[in-house]
């Protein structure tokens, strides 16, 4: 689908050829082909096109050019990093969804970066720009999306380099909108079983092991958290097992948990009902995980062993749920007093942790999930919110957060934070009340990942609503699934 070509760009006779455009320092624009130069110059001279960042004009070449329309992209003066590239890719891919092309062309020139990431954060843009979820809708009328089927890219040097981006690109692409498209499915379409057949799937199609715990799997291993958050369901629980094993002895073990609670209803704590539709959102903790593994499968990295483990369940108000004062006892033990059923998450991920911890033994742990309401209070929807045991994990979160156009911030954890989940009747109460909920969440399940270096990732305000980007559609974003990659990729 995507090609690298040293071409010259006026023999495209492809749909779309787009040029992302630098100011010079005088304001002026300029493009060493001369027949681009010309519908460039004539733009300028108009007023229609000064190449600011984000600015975008379509104009219909005569001469000199074998494309049907030559689109401008503005790149604006500033310093180009990854994210500026990114974003007009995601101009780019939107742009072409909207004049229905299906063949495509990007050059560009002064930009000064890795001639690797720009390919592949073009790449990713592009390809991310490039998403609609249309799986339910019976029409086929004029609006219906039309995608891509071939890109180029004509780098100006190190066409080598550029493709290895592309390449990269590709398959973390893909990862997020795959997340998105499991997120986008509705709580009646994409439940527990539904995480285990797509985890069986990898197992098929990649070197990866996938082991599905089912109800009575679980009962047997006292998997008090994720059975109590089912009670009041009619579909039964999964845990979703994934481990991929590298060749090198000694490698690091790294493990995924993922949030896979497939609808939230707040179960007997029932949520108000406005906004209630999106809860189908609250498995993108699993989703991202599920598509990292979908892409450490194609990738096969060669120094560290990744398992993912994905609690899955929805949560249900039925006449056998768990109710407010219930106490349960968790996989590792510990006794919680549940204060509040639409505090579920904390639950099945409490058991999922501990056994990670006690199966795996892994190096380290990152979990994902949209954990808290209190995270939007705290960073609304431009960061996801971190909290860990470890300083050199988060700084390698961090920056892989950076590198993928997913910032986090951290948030501090204490004792004095766990006090507040001090019960009178158990080990734990699985809140801690009013104040500093999204810590309280995080301090809850640091009680079972004992001394393993870990971080919790709290995407309840990035996984949708995310700040609008252009290659970030409205609903489900696929966050966390191209950090988490980027984490492995970058992991030694």
């Amino acid at each position: 689908m995507i090609t690298v070509s040293n071409k010259k760009i006026g023999d495209f006779a492809g749909d779309i050829l787009t040029i992302m455009v630098s100011p010079q320092a005088d304001g002026t624009l300029s493009i060493p082909d001369p027949a681009v130069q010309a519908c460039l110059a004539k733009a300028q001279d108009a007023g229609d096109f000064t190449g600011k960042a984000d600015e975008t004009l379509v104009v219909y070449p005569e001469k000199g050019l074998a494309c049907k329309r030559l689109v401008f992209v503005g790149l604006g003066d500033k310093e180009k990093g990854r994210e500026e590239i990114r974003k007009a890719g995601g101009i780019i891919g939107k742009k072409s969804m909207e004049l229905k092309a299906t063949s495509l062309a990007v050059t560009w020139y002064d930009v000064d970066l890795a001639m690797k990431e720009i390919g592949e954060c073009l790449t990713e843009g592009i390809l991310l720009g490039q998403y609609s979820f249309t799986k339910y809708k019976t029409s086929q009328d004029d609006d219906r999306a039309v995608f891509l089927k071939k890109i180029a890219l004509f780098p100006q040097v190190s066409s080598a380099e550029c493709r290895k981006g592309v390449v990269l690109a590709e398959v973390a692409a893909q990862a997020g909108k795959t997340a998105r498209d499991m997120a986008n499915e509705p709580g009646n379409k994409w439940t527990a079983d539904d995480f285990a057949v797509f985890g069986r799937g990898l197992s098929r199609k990649f070197p990866i092991k996938c082991t599905v715990l089912s109800q009575r799997e679980l009962s047997r291993l006292k998997m008090g958290g994720l059975l109590a958050v089912n009670q009041g369901s009619e579909n039964g629980p999964k845990m979703v097992v994934l481990e991929y094993c590298c060749a090198r002895k000694g490698a690091d073990t790294l493990l995924l948990v993922g949030k896979g609670l497939t609808f939230d209803s707040g179960g007997i704590s029932l949520k108000p009902g406005a906004g209630m539709e999106d809860m189908k959102y609250d498995m993108c903790g699993g989703a991202a995980v599920m598509a990292a593994m979908a892409a450490v499968g194609e990738e096969k990295p060669a120094g560290i062993n990744v398992v993912a483990i994905v609690p899955a369940t929805d949560n249900m108000p039925g006449s056998a749920a768990v109710k407010p004062g219930d106490i349960i006892t968790s996989y590792s033990g510990k006794t919680i007093e549940v204060i509040n059923t639409d505090a579920e998450g904390r639950l099945i991920l409490m058991d999922a942790l501990a056994y990670g911890v006690k199966e795996f033994k892994p190096t380290a742990i990152v979990d994902l999930a949209t954990l808290t309401g209190a995270v939007l209070v705290g960073l609304g929807h431009h960061y996801t919110g971190l909290l860990s045991n470890d300083d050199a994990l988060t700084g390698k979160i961090v920056a892989a957060g950076e590198r993928s156009g997913e910032p986090v911030w951290r948030l501090p954890l204490g004792a004095e934070y766990t006090k507040q989940l001090k019960s009178e009747v158990a080990d734990l109460k699985n809140i801690g009340g009013k104040t500093a909920g999204t810590i309280t969440a995080a301090a809850f399940l640091q009680e079972f990942v004992g001394d393993t270096p870990w971080v919790h990732l709290d995407i309840a305000g990035t996984a949708w609503g995310f700040t609008e980007k252009s290659y970030i559609p409205k609903g489900p974003s696929g966050i966390g699934a191209r950090t988490l990659i980027d984490l492995i990729r970058n992991w030694s």
